[in-house]
C-alpha cells in the first residue's frame, strides 16, 4: 500500500509559510537592533546637551570656580517621567563642585579637553547611562580641566525600544501574513495545470488510451509524456488481447468441432453396453468442454469490450430476445412451455450490446440446462421511473440463499453438486456490476416460481420520457 502523503499544493505553502516565518524572524531582530540605537542616540543627545550646558555655565570668579546649573539642562530629560536623573560637577583636583558626590565615572572614561564622552554603567542600583563634558580651563588662579556629569536611568529608553520593536513586529506580521495569502494565491494559480491534468483524466474515458492533449508548462511535459507512453503501451497490450482472444477462439472450437463430429460418426451397432456408457461419457465431455471454453473466451471478451468500448444507448428487449432465440435450442424438450414477454416500446439502457447480450444468454442457458422442468418464462419490464428489468423464470427447485453467492463465482457449484454454472452467471454478475446493475435470485415461493432477476439504470434520455 503506498504511503499516504501530504499534497504538493500544502507542501508548497508550508515551505513558503517557513520562509516568511524566517525572514520575519530576522527583521524583528534588525527592528529591535534598530530600535535600540535609535533609542540610544536620542536619549544620548539629550544626555549630551545637558552636560555640555552645565560645564558651559563653569566660570572662575575671585580665583574660584563658580558653577550655575541651568533648569533648562534637565528639561528634556524630565519628560521621561520613569527615569531619575543625577548629577555631578567636577573642579580643581577632582573636588566635587555640585551634585552627586558618589557618582564616579572611571577615571579612564573622563574626556579630553573639550570633549563629550558617553559610557554605560550603574548607580545606586540601577543600570545608568552617563555623558561627561570636559572643559580646560587657562587662568592664572586655575588651570585644568573641569567636568560636567550627567547621568540617566535607562527605563524609558528600554521601553522606547519596546515599543519601536513591537510596532515593527506587528507591521512585519502584517505584512508576512499579506505575503503567505498572496503564496497561497500564487501557488496555487502556479498548480493550476496540475489540477487541469487530473481533470482530463478523471473525465477521459477508461476506454479512451489516446494521446493527451492538455496544455503544460515545461517542468510538467515529462509527467505527461510518460502518461501519454504508458497509455501507448496498454493500447498495444489491449490489442494484443483482443488478437489472442480471436486467435483462441478459432484455434480451440475447430478441434473440440472435429472431435464431436467424429464421435457422432461413431457406429454404435457393434458396441456392447459398456462401451455405449463410455461413448456417452465422452460425448457429454466435450460437449461440456466446448461450453466451458466457448464460456472462457465470452468472459474474456466481455473484459475486453468494457475496458475498449463505449457504453451506447441499447434497446434491452431487442437484446434479450435476441439472447432468449440463441439460449433456447429448436430441440428443446416439448413439454417444457416457453415464453417471452416484452413491452412494445423500446427500453432503452446504457450497454455495451455484446456483452448484455452474453450475459442474458447465459443467465436463460443456465435455466434451460438447470432449472427448468415443464415451464421457462423471460420477461423484460420496467419498474417505476429509473429500472429496467429482466426476469428469467422456471419451475426448477432454484438455488438455494447460501449457494447464491459462490454461483456467481468462477467455476461454481451448487451444494448438492449437480449444475455446475462455470462462468454463466460470473459473467451476467460481472457485466451487471459494470453497467451499474445488479443481478440478484428470487426464491420459489407456494405463490411464485423461482427467478433471476436482472436490474439495469434506464438511459438519461429514457428516464426523462417516462417522467414527462
Amino acid at each position: 500500500m503506498a504511503k499516504s502523503e501530504t499534497s504538493l499544493f500544502a507542501r508548497m505553502v508550508v515551505r513558503v509559510a517557513a520562509v516568511l516565518l524566517f525572514g520575519a524572524a530576522g527583521l524583528v531582530v534588525a527592528a529591535w537592533f534598530y530600535a535600540r540605537t535609535a533609542a540610544d542616540v536620542a536619549y544620548d543627545r539629550l544626555l549630551q546637551g545637558a552636560a555640555v550646558q552645565i560645564v558651559e555655565n563653569l566660570a572662575i570668579i575671585d580665583g574660584k570656580v563658580e558653577v550655575t546649573v541651568p533648569a533648562s539642562a534637565f528639561k528634556l530629560l524630565a519628560l521621561a517621567e520613569r527615569d531619575r536623573i543625577f548629577y555631578r560637577v567636577i573642579g580643581p583636583q577632582g573636588r566635587t563642585l555640585t551634585g552627586y558626590a558618589d557618582l564616579q565615572p572611571d577615571p579612564r572614561k573622563l574626556p579630553k579637553s573639550d570633549e563629550v564622552s558617553l559610557l554605560s554603567s550603574h548607580f545606586r542600583g540601577s543600570p545608568v547611562r552617563m555623558a561627561i563634558a570636559g572643559r580646560r580651563f587657562f587662568d592664572p588662579s586655575f588651570t585644568g580641566p573641569a567636568y560636567a556629569i550627567v547621568a540617566q536611568t535607562t527605563e524609558a529608553r528600554h521601553a522606547l525600544i519596546s515599543e519601536l520593536t513591537s510596532r515593527a513586529t506587528g507591521l512585519v506580521g502584517i505584512m508576512s501574513l499579506f505575503g503567505l495569502a498572496g503564496a497561497v494565491l500564487a501557488v496555487g494559480y502556479s498548480l493550476r495545470p496540475l489540477n487541469r491534468l487530473g481533470a482530463a483524466l478523471r473525465q477521459r474515458d477508461p476506454r479512451d488510451l489516446t494521446e493527451l492533449a492538455v496544455e503544460a508548462p515545461r517542468e510538467m511535459r515529462p509527467f505527461v509524456d510518460s502518461i501519454n507512453h504508458f497509455m501507448g503501451r496498454l493500447g498495444g497490450r489491449l490489442k494484443q488481447s483482443e488478437r489472442f482472444v480471436a486467435d483462441s477462439a478459432h484455434q480451440i472450437r475447430t478441434p473440440l468441432t472435429a472431435i464431436s463430429a467424429q464421435l457422432n460418426m461413431v457406429d454404435e451397432t457393434g458396441l456392447d453396453q459398456a462401451s455405449r456408457e463410455h461413448l456417452d461419457r465422452a460425448r457429454e465431455r466435450v460437449t461440456e468442454m466446448a461450453r466451458l471454453i466457448h464460456q472462457l473466451l465470452s468472459h474474456a471478451l466481455v473484459i475486453h469490450r468494457f475496458e475498449s468500448t463505449a457504453l451506447a444507448p441499447v434497446d434491452l428487449v431487442a437484446v434479450t430476445r435476441h439472447a432468449f432465440r440463441a439460449a433456447v435450442p429448436i430441440t428443446i424438450d416439448p413439454d417444457i412451455v416457453v415464453s417471452f414477454e416484452a413491452p412494445e416500446t423500446p427500453v432503452i439502457v446504457m450497454a455495451d450490446t455484446l456483452s448484455l447480450r452474453e450475459a442474458i444468454t447465459n443467465i436463460i442457458d443456465n435455466a434451460v440446462r438447470h432449472g427448468a422442468v415443464t415451464r421457462l418464462e423471460v420477461r423484460v419490464r420496467t419498474e417505476g421511473e429509473t429500472q429496467a428489468v429482466v426476469e428469467v423464470e422456471d419451475d426448477g427447485p432454484g438455488i438455494g440463499a447460501e449457494d447464491w453467492t459462490r454461483l456467481t463465482q468462477r467455476f461454481a457449484a451448487s451444494s448438492g453438486g449437480k449444475g455446475v454454472s462455470g462462468l454463466g452467471f460470473a459473467i451476467a454478475s460481472e457485466v451487471t456490476q459494470a453497467l451499474g446493475g445488479r443481478l440478484w435470485h428470487r426464491p420459489a415461493t407456494a405463490t411464485e416460481r423461482f427467478a433471476v432477476v436482472m436490474t439495469l439504470p434506464l438511459a438519461p434520455e429514457a428516464a426523462d420520457r417516462k417522467e414527462g
